[in-house]
């Protein structure tokens, strides 16, 4: 029987999708793995959501069961088996505590920031946004979308950005790190009007900085679901 790591429900996911260099992700890849490409572009996502109900190891943890997350991440392939999924670059969560288990464990670049996030429901439209400080540096995400979520083709941009069953990450021995991450298709609503404003060069490090320039190729909103997430293999 397969050992799950987390359980929860991610909520509420703003997906910001950008072209990038691929030199910044070149030094971020882990072993094994190439680029997954875009319409022929290297990108990344911008994601906002809401973890809720959360449970590590089948525990609530006091405090710790429903919260933000802000992460940037990146789309890799395996050559050989095909597997399509995510690496992170960064994921800031409200709580330390969070972040020291999230590295512990699976060597994830977690950090602290303070996040608010703020959902409205009215006249047929739904309000989403995550804001995110470290020191002063601070960003932004919000979207005005339709209350109503509906499936988009498997042939959509939409489910490209949002349909990935791993992670990948690098050990501190070099080595990959999978793990794999199950939830139902997720429905989107479509979206009316967005702004994200991240002051990229401070909070990604200054290669990022051009990103400040940047407009996304897209922007969405994902219904999300009950997800769960196993347990990590290296090889």
């Amino acid at each position: 029987m397969k050992r799950v790591f987390l359980r929860a429900e991610w909520r509420d996911l703003i997906l910001a999708n950008y072209a990038v260099d691929p030199a910044l992700l070149a030094s971020r890849l882990p072993p094994g793995l190439e680029p997954d490409l875009f319409e022929g572009d290297a990108v990344c996502s911008l994601v906002g959501f809401r973890f809720l109900k959360t449970r590590v190891l089948g525990v609530k943890w006091p405090g710790f069961v429903n919260f933000p997350e802000i992460n940037l991440r990146f789309y890799v392939r395996e050559p050989q088996s095909g597997r399509r999924g995510v690496v992170f670059v960064r994921e800031l969560v409200r709580s330390r505590f969070v972040a020291s288990v999230a590295r512990g464990l699976y060597n994830e670049p977690y950090s602290k920031a303070r996040i608010s996030d703020r959902i409205e429901q009215r006249d047929g439209e739904r309000l989403v946004e995550y804001q995110f400080k470290i020191g002063d540096a601070q960003g932004r995400m919000s979207v005005v979308a339709d209350a109503e979520a509906v499936v988009s083709p498997e042939t959509s941009p939409e489910h490209w950005f949002k349909e990935h069953q791993w992670g990948y990450g690098t050990t501190r021995g070099g080595k990959l790190l999978r793990y794999e991450v199950e939830h139902p298709v997720w429905a989107c609503h479509r979206v009316h009007d967005w702004d994200v404003e991240v002051d990229w060069g401070r909070i990604y490090g200054e290669a990022w900085s051009a990103m400040n320039r940047a407009r996304p190729l897209s922007v969405m909103l994902a219904q999300g679901s009950a997800i769960s997430v196993g347990m990590a293999s290296v090889s």
